[in-house]
């Protein structure tokens, strides 16, 4: 949530020259697949709001609405045909209690990789556990998966789906997606483990939403069929806005972004290796309780203020995998002890 105030948001009441060139004639469906997706870039007032509606236990009291908002520039970083990947950053101004505003605060969102036919999903087994399935290339066919990443790139969830382009709308809707408890949450819930949820991808003239509806999940103490017994604790709905706007200065997203880029992309091109040629991983702490969280948005703060070397940058990348990622290829063997499997 938060309370802070910040300056004036004007909001661009004008549909966008991506929705005019969304609605063009006799366009091929994946060319308006990829039109679609291209047309989540830009300057965005970002609110999100979450409300639980339903409870499944007993005494269940709902919690609090979630709401919040921030100011968003999303970057395209990639595009190939079959593959557009989107940078979100925040750039975040504080009204003190004084009434001036704070300097521009700049910091990295989250990322998502869209796939066209992706026959590799990558999917959450819960307790800091991912693992790469092998999806039917019938299954896949016109569908573009979703990849979800978190602040520090590690990945979240993903899913596919088809878009879908009819009397004037386009949208997205995911497969059933399992991810990890989000950061919202991770502080003041320790009743669930896990969310089950689905997203709806929706473009429209001034920008687009992201509806989701989520299962809250715990793992029980009793076995069914031999597995972990699951337990819905509460379904939540959430849905998060993309207004665009106009007259915001999103000149320190762009100089943040050009500064650590290069960075993230060793960072991306890790995570990348990994999920090539590895069938599961498991983020860990490391000693002391640190984190790969911490630890990697500590470091590219540092290279977004300083001159930070090639040489540097990749060792620590190098360094912060090892301590923080295990690893096992498909002949179950850790990273570290079958260097050629990472």
């Amino acid at each position: 949530g938060g309370s802070s105030k910040g300056p004036e948001i004007n909001l661009d009441a004008k549909p966008g020259l991506a929705w005019a060139s969304l609605r063009e004639k006799n366009l091929t469906k994946f060319e308006r697949d990829r039109r679609a997706i291209l047309a989540m870039q830009g300057p965005y007032r970002a609110s999100f709001d979450f409300l639980e509606v339903a409870g499944f236990k007993s005494g269940f009291s709902p919690d609090a609405p979630y709401q919040s908002w921030g100011t968003e520039y999303i970057f395209e970083v990639e595009n190939r045909e079959n593959f557009i990947s989107l940078q979100h950053i925040l750039v975040m101004t504080v009204q003190n209690p004084n009434g001036e505003m704070s300097k521009p605060m700049t910091m990295k969102h989250w990322r998502q990789d869209w796939s066209y036919e992706d026959s590799q999903l990558n999917v959450y087994q819960g307790n800091n556990v991912w693992r790469m399935e092998q999806l039917s290339a019938d299954s896949v066919q016109g569908h573009w998966t979703q990849a979800v990443y978190q602040v520090d790139d590690s990945p979240r969830y993903e899913g596919f789906g088809k878009w879908k382009h009819h009397s004037g709308t386009s949208f997205w809707l995911s497969s059933e997606t399992s991810r990890p408890v989000p950061r919202r949450e991770t502080s003041v819930r320790r009743d669930y483990d896990y969310l089950l949820g689905t997203n709806r991808h929706t473009i429209t003239p001034t920008g687009w939403t992201q509806e989701e509806d989520n299962l809250k999940v715990r793992i029980g103490d009793k076995q069914v069929n031999s597995l972990p017994e699951q337990v819905i604790v509460a379904r939540e709905a959430g849905l998060n806005r993309y207004e665009r706007i106009v007259g915001f200065d999103f000149s320190p997203a762009r100089d943040f972004w050009e500064k650590t880029n290069p960075f993230w992309g060793k960072v991306r091109a890790k995570w990348n290796n990994l999920l090539d040629q590895n069938d599961q991983y498991q983020l860990v702490k490391g000693a002391g309780g640190t984190s790969y969280l911490m630890s990697v948005l500590v470091e590219g703060d540092k290279i977004s203020r300083n001159t930070v070397s090639d040489k540097r940058q990749n060792e620590f990348v190098d360094e912060l995998f090892k301590r923080f990622v295990h690893a096992e290829n498909d002949c179950g063997v850790q990273n570290e002890s079958k260097k050629n499997c990472f």
